[in-house]
């Protein structure tokens, strides 16, 4: 999915393999028909100019779309969305339901497992289509334990196992991701980072998270899954004490929460993300205020991560990126200031896809097509593997 239609050749060179090795592997994953030859049109899509290719050169590769489907289930507060595509990344259904916030973990499960059998029923399918399904719940999953840990008071799948729940009940491979980090996998893969190898994802909402990509690979969240906690960073060594145990933290500054606080005094105790938004298009200046005070303290924290990580591109999603130029623009000209010249002048984007859970779902779809030994592995082991219907 990642590279379209290759020829072998390039195939041998980004594999770092033999073109006599590429040629066998292929020939079995071909009369498998997990690969087809692409031909036509299709090379012309995948950007490729044929006539440049030796004449007597065997066609180019592609995954072949019809020899299943990836599947991703993403769980937030208050909704739950799936996301089914074919193995080209072609959206075959996308759909979400809402949750009350006190749903616990079991009804969720069986929510979006019933959601996801009414995806695949629409696309004519049924779970032995599958190669795999990613699920996307808040919180650091524990990668030794599998666990996810608490995030959000009464978040609903802390203590739980999610991916064992979910094999129990679909038995195909399953992958379960923080969300926020399928956002950042949606972004790169459909959105604001395509065309860049090294991106960082910043999700400015209730809380505030990241994703992380580099040379095109998602970083998991470190030894136990708790990296990405970018709001969990001081901005203030001096500011109030945050939960978590730091003082000054950015979530206290930048987060959803944060700001529509600060604003109770102007847009009311019951404001919300329309109201504030309605107020920052009117240039109401105490909005403006505090956005760009938000944007100043996010762009100091940014600045000491493109020290230590130098990406290529920085995408602000979440509510608040809503607002535009109105915060990103303190956050582009704070870092620029504050960061080292070597790595002052990444490229700070908007988010381009949907908020929260219809993102993440369509990003832990990508995340399952991006898993490239665990999907050829499922394709050749049997069930979603049809060869007699191959294109």
């Amino acid at each position: 999915m990642e590279h379209g239609a290759l020829h072998r050749a390039e195939l041998a060179r980004i594999c770092g393999l033999s073109r006599t090795t590429v040629s066998n592997i292929v020939g079995d994953l071909v009369v498998g028909g997990v690969v087809i030859e692409a031909v036509g049109d299709q090379v012309a899509e995948a950007g490729i100019d044929a006539s440049e290719v030796d004449g007597r050169a065997r066609g180019f590769l592609q995954a072949n779309p019809a020899a299943g489907a990836a599947a991703g289930l993403d769980f937030t507060l208050e909704r739950v969305w799936g996301h089914v595509t074919d193995l080209s990344g072609e959206t075959l259904a996308s759909s979400g339901v809402t949750a009350a916030p006190d749903t616990p973990w079991q009804e969720r499960l069986t929510t979006g497992i019933d959601l996801l059998d009414d995806l695949l029923a629409s696309s004519g399918l049924g779970r032995d289509a599958l190669v795999g399904v990613a699920i996307g719940v808040p919180g650091p999953i524990d990668r030794q334990t599998g666990v996810v840990g608490p995030s959000l008071p009464g978040q609903a799948w802390a203590g739980v196992n999610v991916s064992a729940e979910f094999r129990r009940r679909l038995d195909v491979p399953v992958l379960v991701e923080n969300n926020t980090r399928l956002e950042a996998v949606a972004e790169f893969t459909w959105g604001a980072g395509r065309g860049a190898r090294d991106v960082l994802y910043l999700g400015l909402s209730t809380g505030i998270g990241s994703g992380l990509l580099v040379d095109g690979n998602l970083h998991r969240g470190g030894a136990r899954g708790g990296g990405g906690e970018i709001g969990h960073i001081s901005a203030d060594p001096s500011g109030e004490p945050c939960p978590c145990g730091n003082r000054g933290c950015l979530v206290q500054f930048a987060s959803l929460l944060a700001v529509l606080k600060t604003l109770a005094p102007v847009l009311g105790a019951d404001a919300g993300i329309d109201e504030l938004l309605a107020a920052a298009a009117d240039d109401q200046p105490d909005t403006v205020r505090v956005l760009r005070e938000a944007g100043e303290a996010t762009g100091r924290v940014l600045a000491n991560i493109c020290n230590l990580l130098n990406p290529e591109r920085i995408i602000v999603g979440g509510e608040l990126a809503r607002a535009g130029d109105v915060i990103l623009d303190p956050i582009r000209a704070t870092l620029r200031r504050s960061a080292m010249a070597l790595t002052r002048d990444v490229d700070v984007v908007a988010a381009e896809l949907d908020l929260g859970a219809r993102s993440g779902a369509s990003g832990a779809a990508a995340l399952v097509l991006r898993q490239t030994d665990q999907l050829v592995a499922a394709l050749l082991t049997g069930a979603a593997l049809r060869p007699n219907e191959a294109v």
